[in-house]
């Protein structure tokens, strides 16, 4: 008997978290540093070039959003087995009440100086995000950044094409969805941070809400 479909692997949720990692991306580029804070390697490759150049202060605002993203994994992780199940709220929906929380007191934080203590909280609730949602339609993918889905969904064309296997072409529409609605997301992010600014992140938590409400359906989580 095949296994039932989780609400955490729908579709619509999965493409709704990418726009919602497109859009941090976004914000965080435009005002809180000219930074990437949803993936971690250009943070490791500056915090090598800033230890290189013997700027270790500077170092050290790479390696707080490095340190939170692995605290976010190791937070999921722990809700993930150590909270009871309960009859109302699933595991997953408390890693999203988190999100919000956090985004939301990220709106109110001054751009300038603190942009670092923003880009280390958004760097948590990506890690939260990613390591949470892992497959969508059955597929692993990542919703905060595209590199993994690009690579998978391009293996899969290429199998899909070579092979004639119409399972792997429809796959590999799934990965090029989830990094379509991750460019969606970066375009809003522009468009509405440009025009309101720092409190713009508002929109990610308002729009976290519907995959909120979607994983009460019980059977499916």
């Amino acid at each position: 008997m095949a296994k039932p479909k989780q609400m955490s692997e729908n579709f619509i949720l999965g493409i709704i978290l990418a726009a919602v990692g497109g859009y941090l991306d976004a914000y965080t580029y435009l005002v809180r540093g000219g930074v990437f804070a949803n993936a971690q390697t250009g943070n490791i490759v500056l915090l090598g070039i800033n230890l290189a150049e013997g700027s270790y202060l500077n170092a050290l605002q790479y390696l707080f959003p490095i340190a939170a993203f692995s605290v976010g994994v190791l937070i999921s992780e722990a809700i993930k087995i150590k909270l009871p199940k309960s009859y109302h709220l699933h595991w997953r929906q408390i890693i999203i009440a988190i999100e919000i929380l956090l985004m939301f007191i990220c709106a109110f934080i001054p751009s300038g100086k603190d942009d670092v203590i923003v880009n280390t909280i958004v760097s948590l609730v990506c890690a939260l995000q990613v390591e949470s949602f892992r497959v969508i339609n059955g597929n692993k993918v990542a919703t905060t950044m595209c590199t993994g889905n690009l690579r998978s969904g391009t293996e899969l064309l290429f199998q899909g094409i070579s092979t004639k296997n119409k399972t792997a072409l429809k796959q590999c529409l799934n990965y090029y969805f989830i990094i379509l609605f991750f460019i969606i997301g970066a375009v809003a992010g522009a468009v509405i941070t440009n025009f309101i600014g720092i409190k713009s992140i508002i929109a990610c938590c308002i729009l976290l809400i519907i995959p909120f409400v979607m994983m009460f359906k019980r059977n499916n989580l």
